[in-house]
């Protein structure tokens, strides 16, 4: 039986669900991957998905994303590419009862017309254990080509057992030419926006609102054009138009402009001056206009130990899981993560001594290019090495009162001073210390 008509079991045909009034978005979905943009990776010539379909067989997968990066396409795609009764289900409003019923008509389908079922699960991650685990055996049997979409991570979301037979492939936000190429393929494909002869007259703005999301470019582009006389042509969609369509005025910052590094450095200068809420301001500020989070992340770590350091240690430590903690869990929600290192980064003791120690180390090291380790310091790897001389006179620390011993480290004839510890937090009770093992260094 033709996927182009209804089937056995009251599944209209992609076609026919298409026929009648829908969202624009809906109305240029992609039918095959060579009409796809995004996703090189999975769908290139080399691209896993790509090879699946040319070889006529298909896993059942994961499809781990953001929204609008084309999670539901690739579904339908796989679907009518390979003449695969396609039924969906959304994780928000099915149950087990759904889930059974859906594997019911599978296994009909399968036995009376011999056709394969590709079942969709929206956000499947939103579907408890049991619901889940009802899932298992129409994979293990055949029964369906099981493709969930999800927006979390599926190694927290999803049970074991179910991804074990599962393949996850990571979709990535659309870029902006992909964007673009998006939007410019509605203005061609569709036949209503194709006699308007759009114009777009501010595409930074319509990219930064979308955001990577196809799907939200093209529902703005409908709410303008919803607004605007079409009985002139070309329209224009200007900014003021899709601003009043949105009812959104995006923040004034250029990712790659002069407002990126005046942000990032209110930002720095913020935390460094212990301002909890301006530094919380300007990581809003960033956040609203598309930054990526893991930009900021990344400065918060190289802060930790540039402007806390010694100070507290434990600074860095608090950084690098919130970089981790940003890559694992993404945005909205690693806004979370970052709100409360920036806090914890503002409000902690400050010091720059170890940042300007190894500045200092440096400059002084490239001038004393020739000077030699002393030797009772130098590796003694070998016997010959260790009757020159190599490491004799050594004395380790740890055989010594108080885990210390004086012992000249540096050349001989240089006694430079590079760290100075401040009093600030911990670090005061590094510089008591060290002024009570090396008296009248510090």
């Amino acid at each position: 039986m033709s996927h182009m008509q209804d089937d056995l079991f009251g599944l209209p045909s992609r076609e026919k669900r298409g026929s009648g009034f829908q969202p624009l978005a809906e109305r240029v979905r992609p039918k095959t991957l060579e009409e796809m943009y995004g996703q090189e990776h999975l769908i290139g010539a080399d691209g896993p998905l790509k090879r699946f379909l040319v070889q006529k067989r298909l896993p059942s997968m994961i499809f781990w994303g953001p929204p609008g990066s084309g999670k539901t396409t690739l579904a339908e795609i796989c679907a009518y590419s390979l003449d695969f009764r396609f039924d969906s289900l959304s994780a928000v409003d099915a149950g087990v009862k759904e889930v059974r019923k859906a594997l019911e008509l599978a296994e009909s389908a399968q036995r009376i017309e011999g056709r394969q079922t590709l079942l969709f699960i929206d956000e499947i991650h939103r579907f408890n254990k049991a619901q889940q685990d009802s899932l298992l055996h129409a994979i293990e049997q055949g029964i369906v080509v099981l493709i969930g979409a999800t927006t979390e991570n599926p190694s927290f979301e999803v049970n074991p057992a179910l991804m074990s037979r599962m393949q996850v492939y990571i979709l990535e936000p659309l870029g902006d030419r992909d964007i673009e190429a998006v939007v410019r393929r509605a203005f061609e494909s569709d036949s209503t926006i194709a006699s308007y002869q759009v114009a777009i007259d501010d595409w930074d703005f319509l990219l930064r609102y979308a955001g990577g999301d196809a799907r939200k470019a093209l529902n703005a582009l409908e709410a303008a054009l919803s607004m605007v006389d079409t009985s002139t042509v070309p329209v224009h969609i200007s900014r003021s138009l899709l601003e009043k369509a949105l009812q959104k005025k995006l923040p004034v910052y250029d990712k790659k402009g002069e407002s990126h590094y005046d942000i990032i450095s209110a930002f720095i200068k913020s935390m460094r001056g212990s301002d909890p809420d301006a530094a919380l301001f300007w990581l809003a500020k960033m956040l609203d206009g598309g930054e990526d989070p893991k930009f900021i992340a990344r400065r918060m770590v190289i802060f930790a130990s540039e402007d806390i350091g010694n100070a507290d240690p434990y600074a860095l430590t608090l950084a690098v899981s919130v970089f981790h903690a940003v890559e694992v869990i993404g945005l909205p929600e690693a806004r979370i993560n970052l709100a409360q290192g920036v806090t914890y980064l503002a409000g902690s003791a400050k010091s720059n001594a170890s940042y300007r120690a190894i500045n200092d180390a440096q400059h002084y090291a490239g001038q004393q290019q020739e000077a030699p380790v002393p030797m009772h310091l130098r590796n003694a790897p070998t016997k010959f090495m260790k009757e020159s001389g190599y490491g004799k006179g050594y004395k380790y620390p740890h055989d010594y009162p108080e885990h210390f011993v004086k012992e000249k480290y540096m050349p001989e004839g240089h006694d430079p001073v590079f760290y100075h510890p401040t009093v600030e937090g911990r670090e005061k009770f590094i510089k008591e210390r060290l002024e009570k093992l090396w008296k009248g260094r510090y």
